[in-house]
């Protein structure tokens, strides 16, 4: 069970993925008394199709069909040395949250985007002003990648493929061999180049909530 003050889905969500040692019932009453000590909405994270997605839904919760980032989101996995060009430097600079949180930081957000032991805040820069910006996480062989993000007077300038290149270069260095990374069902743009990356869909999740809040 994780709570981040609201930010991000999958920091504000239960992960469904193992046994929970006790009936789906009576783990999601757990789920809503977790919400409620943290002053978050009560959601499970699930991954579609699975024994437990349909366990939930006996048990009288829905589909998450307001959440903000979609209903629906595919994880994608690939090699990192497909695209590999270059390597990122890692650069905290107000731009990149700026891109990636918005232009008023908050401690949660620090926290879910800053913490670990091998993370990079890699950008793009012209003239002084960060046009796209990535984080990358490396834990054990595996690169998370996530928050990508093109200004939009940027857009269509091959930025996005040319820092995911960087960040793959330096996902290498640190041990990784794999990346992988999540994207909304409707973000047709975004897995186009994924795909062209090398990456292909793992599975799909969804969030679910109480059907009667």
């Amino acid at each position: 069970m994780r709570a981040a003050d609201g930010f991000t889905g999958r920091a504000n969500s239960t992960l469904t993925s193992g046994d929970p040692g006790v009936p789906i019932p009576v783990a999601l009453i757990t789920v809503e008394g977790f919400a409620r000590e943290h002053g978050i909405k009560p959601t499970a994270h699930v991954v579609k199709g699975s024994p437990h997605e349909q366990a939930i839904e006996a048990a009288g919760w829905r589909v998450d069909l307001d959440h903000p980032g979609g209903a629906e989101s595919q994880v994608m996995t690939g090699p990192l040395e497909k695209f590999a060009a270059g390597v990122a430097v890692s650069r905290d600079l107000p731009g990149w949250w700026d891109m990636t949180a918005g232009s008023e930081v908050t401690t949660a957000q620090r926290h879910v985007l800053g913490s670990g032991g091998n993370v990079c805040f890699a950008s793009l820069t012209e003239g002084g002003t960060v046009t796209a910006a990535v984080r990358g996480a490396v834990v054990e062989d595996v690169l998370h990648v996530a928050r990508l993000a093109v200004r939009p007077s940027h857009r269509r300038q091959g930025l996005a493929r040319r820092l995911m290149g960087e960040l793959a270069g330096w996902g290498l260095e640190q041990g990784a061999t794999t990346c992988v990374l999540q994207v909304a069902e409707h973000n047709e743009a975004a897995i186009r180049l994924y795909e062209d990356l090398g990456c292909t869909e793992h599975h799909r999740y969804r969030y679910w909530v109480p059907a009667v809040s």
